[in-house]
């Protein structure tokens, strides 16, 4: 299939419309971040006009209708774990800008040469993840997550959802759920297929019918997919929040027991042994522990505990794992730098496992627990497109609602599917 572009048009579209199928504008509306901006996400995010991109062999350009909001772009915001763009700069990659987005819905408006996985007009939700189809590890069989190449789209690739246009691999294209509106398809991608991985993806470490798995951020975006993976596989979540107001968004999903974390003083690095600290901590972690089994009803251990604070959190979620289970992490939002007492690890033959974002099998599997009304996709607020800084501002400020969040772009209102 070759690119089923009829013309090309100076016309600049605003944010909710869209130019007659088979045109491209030459610009068009971005969410953009830049170096000099960087910082708190309200402000480093700005509304500009940039060219839209070529459309290279294999590659498929989308017009987004609507963008899932991650922590990943509060991120790219602050310029900090990772400049993203001197990152790119470094590897000969001229552009001075950033447009995040890891996920998101859409309409294929573009196909590249040799493209036959999708044709222009296709309905389509997008994975965030991408690699090389010729990487070396990729072509002998191994998994894509762990080749060399692969990068997420929307943080270290650039040009992700936020915009009008955006240009991805096509097969990072999957078939949009049918009932599902547009804001709601673009939002649990990325959340439920990372969930979905760490769940099922680590043998023999899969959630077995009556496995407690401990669930941190249970209301987030992450938390709220696991918590419906878990109890869909016959185990038995138990939700950690941070307010009480969050419970019942818990316990509607499925969790079997809701902890709310403020009751608890023990967040972050382990204090030094032998100090009133220490001794301290030891006691809160403890009971935290006990908590677990009172949650459960009975004095069983997680045996998997489902990790992605990081710093605040790791330590107690070594101390607290059943012996033989699994610590599964995708992320650190409180810190990267955590303590593990080793001697808790191997003495308990307790597992360590971390988990990125998930394959394309993975992928294809939550959007179809989705089109059959197996997996909610949790959408707790939808933002307007000028409103993707205060979005990540609140992600980053932990003030977000409860669920996934979205921002419409192409979409002129909420709660369309078509």
């Amino acid at each position: 299939m070759t690119s089923a572009v009829q013309t090309r048009t100076d016309t600049l579209y605003d944010i909710g419309d869209l130019p007659p199928l088979g045109t491209v504008p030459r610009q068009m509306y971005a969410s953009v971040i830049r170096p000099e901006r960087y910082g708190p996400p309200d402000q480093a995010f700005r509304t500009e006009v940039l060219d839209v991109p070529e459309v290279p062999p294999g590659f498929v350009l989308v017009a987004v209708m609507a963008a899932g909001i991650n922590y990943n772009n509060v991120w790219s915001a602050l310029g900090h774990p990772v400049d993203v763009v001197a990152m790119r700069n470094k590897r000969g990659e001229p552009e001075r800008f950033h447009i995040g987005g890891s996920e998101g819905s859409g309409i294929v408006w573009q196909v590249g040469a040799g493209v036959r996985s999708v044709a222009v007009g296709d309905h389509v939700v997008l994975s965030g993840c991408r690699w090389e189809e010729d990487d070396p590890g990729v072509r002998l069989g191994r998994d894509p997550l762990l080749a060399a190449s692969q990068q997420a789209w929307g943080y270290e690739l650039n040009w992700g959802s936020f915009a009008q246009f955006t240009l991805v691999a096509d097969f990072q294209c999957h078939p949009k759920p049918v009932p599902l509106s547009w804001e709601e398809a673009a939002c649990f991608m990325l959340s439920a297929a990372t969930s979905y991985r760490q769940l099922t993806g680590w043998a023999p470490h899969t959630v077995q019918a009556g496995d407690a798995v401990l669930i941190w951020g249970g209301s987030g975006g992450l938390g709220s997919m696991a918590i419906q993976h878990v109890r869909r596989m016959g185990g038995r979540p138990v939700a950690v929040v941070s307010s009480r107001d969050r419970f019942e968004h818990c316990l509607r999903l499925g969790a079997e027991g809701v902890i709310d974390r403020r009751e608890f003083g023990h967040w972050g690095r382990t204090p030094p042994e032998g100090t009133e600290e220490h001794r301290t901590w030891n006691e809160q972690v403890r009971a935290f522990g006990r908590a677990v089994w009172d949650a459960l009803g009975e004095r069983i251990s997680p045996r998997i505990v489902f990790e992605h604070p990081g710093s605040d959190t790791l330590p107690t979620s070594t101390f607290v794992c059943a012996p033989g289970g699994m610590i599964v992490l995708c992320g650190a939002t409180s810190g990267y730098a955590a303590d593990v007492d080793l001697r808790v690890l191997w003495m308990r033959q307790k597992r360590l496992q971390g988990s990125h974002y998930a394959d394309l099998r993975e992928c294809r599997a939550v959007t179809g627990l989705a089109a059959r009304g197996l997996l909610d996709p949790c959408l707790g607020r939808t933002y307007t497109f000028d409103e993707i800084g205060a979005a990540h501002q609140h992600m980053h400020e932990g003030t977000q609602a409860c669920g996934n969040l979205a921002a419409l772009v192409g979409a002129s209102e909420t709660g369309r599917v078509s």
